[in-house]
């Protein structure tokens, strides 16, 4: 069965495989339907997480393979939490961050790219290490905060998503590279809509 996944091919003019094609789609799915609070997007990120563990197992970014096992399972609590999470159990909406948590952020982003970058650069033979770990605990953060339906995630997003493109074509994954240029666009469009569905709720009378 893997084998057949990792079958070269070439699609649209890119060499790439069958299993980075359906990484590619149900990616993209995924984070389309999150633009649109559509809670099946957090299906499609289930399978998305599984076929990338895969492929990054494969180019050696271990830091990115470590990170679908994190959103296989914060895909099932958002799933649970945009359907019956907040204080009515009947979903959640979208709201800022607290400013509280800007803090605890850094904290975590900073001290988390250090240890897990020396851990990788010490301990494995993973490729750019201290890249590919800042990139990784952004995107710890940034899971998260979607899964809450914070507005500002969207920007952490737009952020890793153009960092994450120069990587992966860096790499030679360019449907991935593609992918995460498509990512970037998605981010950006999700913030133009979470905002605005953020600014009706706020508004009176609506």
């Amino acid at each position: 069965m893997i084998d057949w996944l990792n079958q070269s091919i070439t699609f649209a003019g890119i060499a790439t495989t069958v299993l980075e094609i359906l990484g590619f789609l149900t990616g993209a799915i995924c984070v389309y339907l999150n633009t649109r609070q559509n809670v099946l997007g957090w299906f499609f990120g289930i399978i998305n997480a599984v076929l990338y563990v895969i492929v990054f197992w494969q180019v050696k970014l271990y830091a990115d393979m470590s990170l679908q096992g994190y959103y296989f399972f914060t895909s099932i609590y958002g799933w649970w939490m945009w359907l019956y999470g907040g204080k009515s159990h009947d979903g959640i909406s979208v709201s800022n961050t607290p400013t509280k948590l800007y803090g605890i952020f850094a904290i975590i982003f900073v001290a988390g790219t250090l240890c897990w970058g020396f851990l990788l650069g010490r301990f494995t033979n993973a490729s750019l290490t201290y890249i590919d770990s800042a990139l990784t605990i952004a995107s710890l953060i940034g899971q998260w905060m979607m899964v809450r339906k914070y507005l500002q995630n969207w920007i952490i997003w737009i952020v890793a998503d153009a960092c994450y493109t120069v990587m992966y074509f860096y790499k030679d994954l360019y449907l991935t590279g593609i992918l995460y240029a498509v990512f970037l666009v998605l981010a950006a469009m999700g913030y133009v809509q979470w905002k605005r569905d953020l600014q009706k709720s706020e508004s009176p009378g609506i």
